[in-house]
């Protein structure tokens, strides 16, 4: 994968989670953009979701790293905009199919349930794993929603 600007979203339950995953890409050397929240202050998930998904869709990001406590609602939210395709995971497994299979743009990590380590292996994977294309594409093509 080609990184660009690595985009990073969360919500409070995300918070403590997004502190590690922005100190572990700043020391990979990855250049990031915080679209916050930048406390542990309750939020609307929503509200950081949208900002990332622009930022992917108009290209200033590639890829995409967001979090909440199940990663479920954040996920639901990114995966509105039509340019976005976001996958949870909780293991380096399916952080590496996200990208294989499903040519995933963000990373969606449930911050109550991935301990630090597990996160970077998650990411390690995700960043490492190129798209196979192939029937996979074909599969992706026909992901957004066409009227």
């Amino acid at each position: 994968m080609e990184i660009k600007t690595v985009g990073v979203a969360c919500d409070h339950a995300g918070f403590p989670l997004k502190q590690f995953v922005m100190q572990y890409l700043e020391e990979k050397g990855y250049p990031v953009k915080d679209y916050g929240t930048w406390s542990d202050t309750s939020v609307d998930y929503p509200d950081y979701a949208h900002e990332l998904a622009k930022g992917i869709e108009s290209g200033e990001v590639y890829p995409g790293i967001a979090i909440c406590g199940s990663g479920q609602g954040i996920s639901m939210t990114l995966n509105k905009h039509q340019g976005v395709r976001a996958g949870v995971c909780w293991n380096p497994e399916i952080g590496q199919l996200i990208r294989q299979h499903n040519d995933a743009n963000v990373l969606v990590m449930p911050g109550r349930f991935v301990d630090n380590n597990t996160a970077r292996q998650i990411m390690d994977k995700f960043f490492s794993v190129p798209f196979e294309g192939g029937r996979h594409a074909r599969r992706v093509e026909k992901i957004p929603v066409r009227e």
